[in-house]
């Protein structure tokens, strides 16, 4: 028997982009941590963290924001800090540097977090997404 209380739970989970985006920062950490320790992956390493991080640290400065303006401005940059992960993870992936398989989660999971971000800010905005 299904429990449907359980079933709204993990929907409303899926769903919280505050809750996605903490658990994306620990998903980046992990992935990070699997990289060599060698000179061409430092630059990686910093700016995955960085950006990675970054995108859920600004959902959380959104919810503590003083005007509507100033949340709208924190989720943008929620936004770019996502689109700048994907590149970097994109770079990662076509380099060859990591192989496609260890890679396609994480890179499925920051594009999920960008269109949540991208959709979000273009309600607040009051425009449709075309």
């Amino acid at each position: 028997m299904l429990d449907v209380n359980s079933q709204n739970h993990n929907l409303n989970l899926k769903s919280n982009i505050k809750y996605r985006a903490y658990n994306f920062s620990l998903m980046v950490i992990k992935f990070v941590a699997t990289l060599p320790d060698k000179g061409i992956y430092w630059v990686f390493r910093d700016q995955l963290l960085r950006s990675g991080t970054s995108i859920g640290a600004n959902i959380i400065e959104a919810k503590a924001s003083s005007s509507k303006r100033d949340f709208i401005k924190f989720y943008e940059i929620a936004l770019k800090s996502a689109n700048e992960t994907k590149y970097w993870l994109c770079l990662l992936r076509d380099s060859g540097l990591v192989e496609r398989p260890k890679i396609e989660n994480i890179l499925k999971e920051t594009t999920e977090l960008c269109n949540m971000l991208g959709s979000s800010v273009l309600t607040m905005k009051g425009k449709k997404r075309i």
